[in-house]
């Protein structure tokens, strides 16, 4: 099983598509859940971390300028 290092600005690709279309979120907040927010129609949802880690596909870590 892959680790991750999950940290916010980070944008996580997840199995299931969201009904806009998008498999892509950005994470907002990390913790026991996570706050992510769509990157095709900017929904939010909280999620528990355990179901974030089991549906993880890719993970492109943020861009520091």
């Amino acid at each position: 099983m892959n680790q991750y290092q999950y940290e916010v600005g980070d944008i996580v690709k997840l199995k299931k598509q969201h009904p806009c279309g998008s498999n892509e979120w950005e994470i907002l907040r990390v913790g026991a859940d996570f706050r992510l927010k769509c990157t095709g129609c900017s929904h939010q949802i909280m999620i528990a971390r355990r179901v974030v880690e089991k549906n993880t596909k890719n993970l492109q870590k943020k861009i520091v300028k």
